[in-house]
Formats: structure tokens, C-alpha cells, sequence
């Protein structure tokens, strides 16, 4: 069977790698010898680290590059991850929105069939992004979501061709491999206190730095933990990883990992910590996924539905309503009852790897041998 996997790759974050990693890796386990294309910004690399074929997903090069890809595929995976959203500006054909919806509209152009896969959808406020959704969103063969809100929305914005089923993010059927690259990169003395910490840039918002170097120096002042910042995208992370560090008292307890570990490296480093405080939906999941209890900073629907579905939300907050007295709190009631939250998250990621994993099995259902 050929596929082509169209989505965030090449592009250096870590989440969407950590997908692209998933997909290739369970096509392969639940499928026989599928001969898969992927689309990135950075080809090469893509080919070398998935041992598969790649093209170039920009528009302005090598555009019969994909439509050849798709002509001789049997399927276009659009996916995982958050694609279909107009956060960013959408502008007729340009931003993210537009872009992925094109590339399935090419595949049904030249015959080939098309699955919405793990995907998170929204937000889609802009009236051209509902045009565009319901136009073209309707084109896809079948569709599973990662959480009841992504079926939910597309619903409300007319997209009921298609067949959706809940399932959860690829990334649950992460295949992890041992890998002590990132913890050793720090060269600590001690490991049995470190608390991962996941931020990003969110547009002009910066509160939520000053507020999280407050609730981390709380911990260290009662608890003796060592923070240790993961940049889950590059020089993006790195640097509001440092915007923190600006605001606290004892950034000298803290540690910031290198920006060029794999999606599995810093998996592997999260689930050595107590406990993790985050923004990045995915450092969230590789805490589920490693049975580390967290607390979560919601800047989007997504990363709500993520800490609900974990069983984490009564200790999280929305990125808005942030209160650093009580999230300080929540944080040492994790710490000191870890053993208790982490059953709970390994119970709760149990069931959501059974869900991810559902998204190749309802693929072989529609699309193998049709």
C-alpha cells in the first residue's frame, strides 16, 4: 500500500516530529511493508531519519513532486496534529489552514483517497476558514479526531460527510527506545528531584512567565527540586525558557536541555522527573505516556481536552486564569503523593494508547484491500 503523510514535519518541533515518528512506526507494525511519502519542509533529513521518501512540502518547489506522490498513492494521511486551525493569519491560500485543505483537494483531484488522521481541529474563527472548512474538509474519505471537541467543531462548521470517530493523539502509540542522551547532556549529581518544564511563546501573552518562575521557586524553596526547562521547539522554547529564568530568584538551581534532542531523548528524559509543569501539549503527553503526574497551562482547547482525558485538569488552569497560590500548592500535592497520581496517569494513558492505536486499525478497515 502506498501512503503519503502530509502534516507539521521538517520544521524542527518536537511534538510533531514525535508524530510523524508514531505514524511511520505503527503503518509499519499493522501494515504490510506500506511504502510511504512524507511531505517536509526539510526532505532529506525526513528520508534519513524515517527511512522513507520525501518531498519537499512547500508550494514554490517541486510541485510535481507531490502531485506525482498522490497520484500514485493509494492514501493521503492528513496528519496528526493540530492543522486544521486559523490561530495563525489565513489569508485566501496562504497560512496553515488553506495549505493542508489544498493538499487534500489535489489528492481528490487525481483520485486518491484521503483520512484525517488523530487530528485536533480548531480554533476556526475567520469566516474564510469556515468557507474553506466546509468546502473542503468534506472531501475526506473518513476522519478520526483526537478528542470529542475536535468532532464537536467540525460538526458546528458543516463538515458531516465524512464518517468522524474519537480516538486520541498518535502519539499514545509512541514506540519508546532507552535513551539517557538528554540526562546525560546535564552531567547532575542528583536525578531523584528534577521537575520538567515545557513553555513556549503564545503571541503577546507574557504573564505566565513571571507567575511560573513564582510557583517554581515556591518548590524549590520547599521541596529542594531542580527545574529543568525542555525545549519542545528549538529557539522558540529556549528562549522563553529564559524569559523565566529573568524572573526567578533561584534560576541557578535551574537547568535548561539542548534544543536538538529526538522526540524519544526527551520522552526519555521526562519520564525520570517527579512531576512536569507545562504548556506544550505534547511534553504533557510524554508525561501520561511515562506515568509522570503534571500540571498543565491551557492556551488551547487542545491541551484542556489532553489534561481532562489524563486525569489532570483538577491541577491545572487555563493559561488566563492562572493562580499561582494554588497551582503552588496543587504542585506540592503531586510531589508529595506521586506514587498515587502516577497510577492514576498510567491508568488513564493505558487506555488512551488502546485509542490511538484504533486510528491504523480503522484505516485497514476503510482503506486496505478497498
Amino acid at each position: 500500500m502506498k501512503i503519503v503523510i502530509s502534516g507539521f514535519y521538517g520544521l524542527g518541533n518536537t511534538g510533531d516530529e514525535a508524530i510523524l515518528e508514531s505514524i511511520v512506526d505503527n503503518l509499519r507494525e499493522h501494515l504490510d511493508h506500506p511504502e510511504i511519502t512524507v511531505f517536509s519542509l526539510s526532505p532529506e533529513q525526513t528520508a534519513k531519519q524515517h527511512n522513507v521518501k520525501a518531498v519537499y512540502r512547500g508550494w514554490r518547489h517541486d510541485f510535481k513532486g507531490k502531485v506525482k506522490a498522490l497520484k500514485e498513492a493509494d492514501l493521503l494521511i492528513s496528519g496528526g496534529g493540530g492543522l486544521l486551525q486559523d490561530t495563525y493569519p489565513t489569508r485566501f491560500l496562504f497560512g496553515p489552514l488553506p495549505y493542508y485543505l489544498l493538499i487534500v483537494f489535489l489528492a481528490k483531484l487525481v483520485g486518491t483517497k484521503v483520512m484525517f488522521f488523530s487530528q485536533g481541529i480548531g480554533p476556526v474563527n475567520s469566516t474564510w476558514g469556515k468557507i474553506l472548512m466546509k468546502v473542503f474538509a468534506n472531501m475526506a474519505d473518513f476522519v478520526t479526531v483526537r478528542d470529542q471537541f475536535s468532532k464537536d467543531l467540525l460538526h458546528k462548521l458543516g463538515v458531516k460527510r465524512p464518517e468522524t470517530v474519537v480516538t486520541s493523539d498518535i502519539v499514545f502509540a509512541f514506540h519508546p527506545k532507552k535513551d539517557t542522551a538528554a540526562m546525560d547532556s546535564l552531567q547532575l549529581e542528583r536525578k531523584d528531584n528534577l521537575v520538567a518544564v515545557s513553555v513556549r511563546p503564545w503571541f503577546e501573552k507574557i504573564k505566565q512567565f513571571e507567575q511560573i518562575a513564582e510557583i517554581l521557586d515556591t518548590w524549590i524553596e520547599a521541596r529542594d527540586i531542580t527545574p529543568v526547562f525542555v525545549p519542545m521547539e528549538g529557539h522558540h522554547d529556549d528562549t522563553a525558557s529564559k524569559n523565566v529564568l529573568k524572573h526567578m530568584k533561584h534560576a541557578d538551581k535551574c537547568h535548561i536541555l539542548g534544543t536538538n534532542f529526538s522526540p524519544n531523548q526527551y520522552l526519555n528524559f521526562i519520564g525520570e522527573c517527579q512531576i512536569t509543569i507545562g504548556m506544550r501539549l505534547h511534553a504533557l503527553i510524554f508525561s501520561t505516556l511515562t506515568g509522570v503526574p503534571h500540571i498543565g497551562l491551557s492556551y488551547d482547547k487542545k491541551v484542556e481536552s489532553l489534561l481532562k482525558r489524563s486525569g489532570m485538569w483538577e491541577f491545572s488552569a487555563v493559561l488566563e486564569e492562572i493562580n499561582v497560590e494554588q497551582l503552588s500548592k496543587n504542585g506540592l500535592q503531586l510531589l508529595d503523593n506521586r506514587e498515587k497520581y502516577s497510577k492514576i496517569v498510567e491508568g488513564n494513558a493505558a487506555e488512551m494508547r488502546a485509542e490511538a492505536v484504533r486510528n491504523v486499525d480503522l484505516l485497514k478497515e476503510h482503506f486496505v484491500g478497498k
